[in-house]
């Protein structure tokens, strides 16, 4: 059997022989769009079952079935990894979403700091974003992407199990945890439950370092000798968490 060239997430459970439908936008997408009809192959996957070749049975312009035919893929997950940062423009906020599923974060957390210069989210629309990402990279998960929350409220409430990896330049040159006053080593960190925060723009106010500063599960980590705009900072600080820590 020929593998599919296209990939839709559904909410439908996936199994042998079920029939799962299809929701408008994506009978649209997938019949009015990519002109595909009954008898084609489509990999389906939810985020629980797996990839599997579905083939369409039923193609309409509002709605369409499709029957899973084989497993082409079992469920894997990724690592336990959060991606805490402050929305910026509108087109970079969509790259930073996109990028992290991508990377393999399991939350996508927006954090309102004092500096942040947007006050509200469109989570649906980021959401649609992480979706449409996963689809074309090939991941059997999808990132859950959260509504704004402030870091202040955040940090209170944080998980005693979950480290935290701060990449900020200020706060990475203090002093913090070792003998020397050096920054300790990513390497020496545990692995498990981790979160990484990008700070916004302008970067974090005072006492936001100072409150970070005196956390036992933050992990400041600096960036290189340049200055990394949100949205670059974001992808180079997953890629050095999974090269170090996560399934690189």
């Amino acid at each position: 059997m020929d593998m599919a060239k296209i990939r839709l997430c559904v909410e439908h459970p996936l199994g042998q022989g079920q029939t799962v439908p299809l929701e408008r936008d994506q009978a649209h997408y997938l019949f009015g769009v990519m002109r595909q009809g009954e008898g084609t192959m489509v990999a389906l996957f939810n985020g629980r079952d797996g990839e599997w070749q579905a083939e369409v049975t039923q193609a309409g312009k509002r709605g369409g079935e499709l029957v899973c035919r084989s497993q082409s893929r079992p469920q894997s997950h990724p690592p336990d990894l959060w991606l805490l940062f402050a929305p910026i423009k509108k087109a970079r906020t969509d790259f930073i979403v996109e990028k992290a599923a991508e990377m393999g974060a399991a939350k996508i957390q927006p954090v309102q700091t004092e500096f942040t210069n947007a006050e509200r989210i469109r989570r649906d629309r980021l959401q649609a974003h992480a979706v449409e990402a996963a689809e074309q990279c090939g991941a059997t998960h999808v990132a859950e992407v959260e509504d704004l929350v402030k870091l202040d409220r955040l940090l209170a409430d944080w998980p005693e199990d979950r480290q935290l990896m701060v990449c900020d330049e200020a706060f990475a040159d203090a002093s913090y945890g070792t003998p020397d006053g050096a920054p300790r080593p990513l390497s020496d960190a545990p692995r498990g439950a981790w979160a990484v925060l990008i700070g916004p723009e302008g970067g974090f106010s005072p006492a936001e370092r100072r409150r970070l500063h005196s956390q036992p599960f933050v992990w400041p980590v600096q960036l290189g000798p340049r200055i990394l705009r949100a949205d670059t900072a974001a992808v180079a600080a997953l890629t050095l968490w999974q090269a170090t820590l996560g399934d690189w």
